[in-house]
């Protein structure tokens, strides 16, 4: 019988799908909801996916952090926009042995949470998916699902592979979720950059889905083109990434089932785009390492506009 309990801080997309795995995996897991809260009370949570369709019918869901128990693994997947509420949130879920693992795109949010929680141990995580929330308590997952774990250390320090990081992947193949261990977590970070920074930007500048955007050539250059530039930021940073991985990254996207990216959902919405952690942290980082990547500041520029127009109509 699993052991460790679990935190869903952000029970989206990503917290819920992989809630959902965790709690069918028999793991104690608690989430807490905002908007959603009365109707999982009532209605419980739903994940359809390829693999297999899933319901909770019941759920420990929890409207505020201080109900909520000390967990032993605390999942952070909200949008890195709303990090601010982490201050109030995690004294309350946290204790001296638990772990913080971030589920969140982009570059720096790990730094950003240790600046909160001090000595806790924190762990990265990033997630391959092609999920959407559809409805309140609804998840639709449409594609992929792999998870990428590497520990946390100052200034995103080699980490190399812990018995910590270990018992996590455990729990998360117990759940039958995908995982993979990395010993370094900002290579990981530039890697998954790869793949975030073109086709999340890209989406919201061109009003399309990622097989709209491969499907013509000039868009599917265009992406080629970005993506070598973070190759270039992650060598600067001393990660560098093998060229070859350009290819992978576009033969999953040409594989993957039509996808609106979340980045092009959250501009659907009106709700703040993720500009900073994806675009504008990893364009600071290679600044101070010496280079300018011009093709993602002109992304980033233009998305700040559109994100500012966006929310103030």
């Amino acid at each position: 019988m699993p052991t460790r309990s679990y935190a869903i801080v952000g029970t989206g997309a990503i917290g819920g799908f992989y809630g959902a795995k965790l709690q069918r995996g028999r793991f104690a897991v608690h989430f807490l909801l905002h908007r959603d809260y009365e109707y999982v009370c009532r209605q419980g949570l739903k994940v359809e996916s390829p693999d297999g369709d899933l319901s909770l019918l019941e759920v420990q869901a929890y409207a505020r952090a201080q109900d909520m128990p000390i967990c032993d693994v605390v999942i952070i997947a909200l949008k890195t926009t709303y990090n601010f509420q982490l201050r109030e949130i995690l004294p309350h879920i946290v204790g001296p042995e638990t772990v913080i693992l971030v589920l969140q795109n982009g570059l720096g949010t790990e730094a950003e949470i240790a600046e909160m929680v001090g000595d806790q141990a924190i762990v990265g995580g990033l997630c391959f998916i092609c999920s959407n929330k559809v409805g309140p308590g609804h998840i639709q997952h449409l594609d992929y699902g792999a998870v990428t774990l590497a520990e946390y250390l100052p200034d995103y320090q080699r980490a190399g592979q812990t018995q910590r990081l270990e018992k996590i992947a455990e729990d998360f193949k117990q759940a039958d979720i995908p995982i993979e261990l990395s010993p370094d977590l900002l290579l990981a970070r530039w890697k998954k950059l790869v793949w975030n920074i073109p086709y999340n930007g890209l989406s919201v500048i061109l009003n399309a889905r990622t097989d709209e955007i491969m499907s013509h050539s000039a868009t599917r250059l265009v992406v080629e083109e970005i993506m070598q530039e973070v190759l270039q930021g992650a060598k600067a940073c001393d990660r560098p990434i093998s060229p070859e991985f350009i290819r992978t990254m576009l033969d999953h996207t040409e594989n993957m089932k039509p996808y609106l990216t979340s980045m092009k959902l959250d501009y659907e919405r009106k709700q703040p785009l993720e500009l900073e952690a994806i675009f504008g942290n990893p364009l600071r980082r290679a600044a101070m390492a010496g280079i300018k990547l011009s093709r993602i500041e002109i992304l980033y520029r233009q998305l700040k506009f559109l994100d500012d127009q966006n929310r103030s109509d």
